[in-house]
This record gives structure tokens, sequence and C-alpha cells, in this order.
């Protein structure tokens, strides 16, 4: 009698634990899960915002053909193929004549600099962030959770509220296609049913890319279907033609003209890399 009363007290204990257990992942879930969505309403929608996500140039870190050690350092954002150089986004765009840079911020070991532009006649700010190149995943990652609405943010800039990451308008990505090196296990399911542009400009982006959009209801604005290299003036000038209200074929032309031109190839060629929609 003793020995089956000391198991009834074992279950008890054994099922109150496991449940308290349950309870307790359940509530870390939730909480995890309001981290993620913070601030998703609290900014002013009027504004348009573009967020480019940029995975710097990583001799070391990246599977890529290398290139010269100064410019392929992904921790230095100064010298960096795709950010100091002279064709890379902070040098490219605070060139611009449309583009005004009001701020510069240093994030984290993860974001090195980030850089914030208002357009010089619209009503529109972008947002360029530079992601240290040995973590190309986790920039990658917060790129397709951001298409897809998972993660969402805002930031205060001239005495307001804008929206980026999931709040963004239309969502960037530049740099090296880490997803030929390495796989992604999560699902970047739409959260919001609000449908994002995006631009992916990267080796065979369209192949790579897909698979992990399908569901997180994009319109691929401008992606690519072979190998590229992925500088500033192609966004630049995609960027341009979407703030004039351009079809997303008007847009392609514009870019295929971009990179013809500074890559010195055929306009044929640029039209056959820089691809739309799916």
């Amino acid at each position: 009698m003793k020995n089956y009363q000391l198991l009834i007290a074992l279950f008890i204990f054994t099922f109150l634990s496991c449940n308290s257990q349950t309870q307790k992942s359940k509530n870390e879930t939730s909480i995890s899960n309001k981290e993620e969505n913070k601030n998703i309403t609290q900014f002013n929608s009027s504004i348009k915002t573009i967020h480019i996500f940029v995975a710097l140039c990583d001799n070391k870190y990246q599977g890529i053909v290398p290139v010269p050690v100064k410019i392929g350092n992904g921790q230095d954002p100064n010298n960096n193929l795709y950010w100091g150089c002279g064709f890379g986004i902070r040098t490219y765009f605070k060139k611009s004549k449309d583009w005004k840079l009001v701020k510069t911020q240093k994030i984290d070991s993860t974001i090195l600099e980030r850089l914030i532009f208002k357009h010089t006649t619209k009503n529109c700010y972008l947002v360029a962030d530079a992601y240290n190149g040995k973590y190309i995943e986790k920039c990658t990652q917060e790129f397709l959770k951001s298409s897809a609405g998972i993660v969402k943010d805002t930031l205060q800039i001239d005495n307001k509220a804008i929206g980026i990451a999931g709040n963004a308008k239309l969502i960037a990505y530049i740099g090296h296609d880490g997803l030929m090196d390495f796989k992604l296990t999560d699902s970047f399911q739409n959260s919001d049913k609000e449908k994002r542009d995006v631009i992916i400009l990267a080796c065979y982006s369209k192949r790579f890319f897909s698979p992990h959009l399908q569901s997180a209801n994009v319109n691929p604005m401008v992606w690519t279907t072979g190998l590229m290299c992925p500088e500033a003036y192609t966004v630049h000038d995609a960027i341009t033609g979407y703030l004039n209200n351009e079809t997303t074929e008007q847009i392609r032309s514009r870019v295929a003209l971009a990179y013809a031109k500074y890559q010195k190839c055929s306009s044929k060629a640029a039209r056959n890399l820089l691809v739309t929609g799916w």
C-alpha cells in the first residue's frame, strides 16, 4: 500500500513539474514574440521608408572569390566594397543629389553602422544598415523576417517616428548570397497580410531567395538570375524609379541601364541578369 501511495505521489509531482515547465515555455515564447514585434504601430505611416540590409563583403567569413584585403574586411565599413568604397552604399548615396544624410549611428558589433537619409524632394527616408560580414546569416534572416512582417521596428528622426524593418515600404538586401553557403530552417510566413516590395542584389538571388519568400507575400521588384556585383548604383536607380511610381518593367529597364554603364556590359545582358516578379 505504501509503495502504491509513493507511486501516486511521484506521478503527481512529475505532472505538476512538467506542467510548470510547459507554462514557462509558453510565457517565454510570448515574451519573445512581443520583443520581435515591438513598436509595430507607433510610427508615422504617411512617411515612406526604405530599409536596406547590407552584408559587408568579407573574405574571411563568406564563401566569395577573394577581393583585395582592404575592401574585403567585413569588420571595416569605412573601406568595405559594399559600403565605404566609391560605389558602396554610404559613399554613393552621400554623393547623390537625391538624398541628404541626416544621421549616422553606431549600433553594435553586428550592425557596425546605420545611415539615415532623407529624400530631397519626397516624403521618404532611407535607412541603411552595415552588417558585420561575419554575421551575414543574421543579416539574411533579418531581411527575410522583415520582408514577411515578422520583425518590425521604428526609429526616431527629425522629431518623428518612422517605420523600419517590417514597417518599411521597400526592403532591400545587398551583398554576397549567403544562402549558397548555409541553410536556413526558419519559416518566413507573412504575419500581417501586408505586401512589401523587395530588392535582392546578390548572385543568383531569385533562385536562392525565392523558396524562403514564397509564403512571405512580397513583390520582388528586382532580383538576379546569375553572378553579379551588388554595388550601390543599381539599388539607387531602382529606388529612383520606385519613388517616381514607375512600373516594375520600367524600373527593370532603369537598373539594367545603370548596371550596363558601370559594369561595361550590354544592356541585353544586364536585363537578362536583373529581373522582376516571380
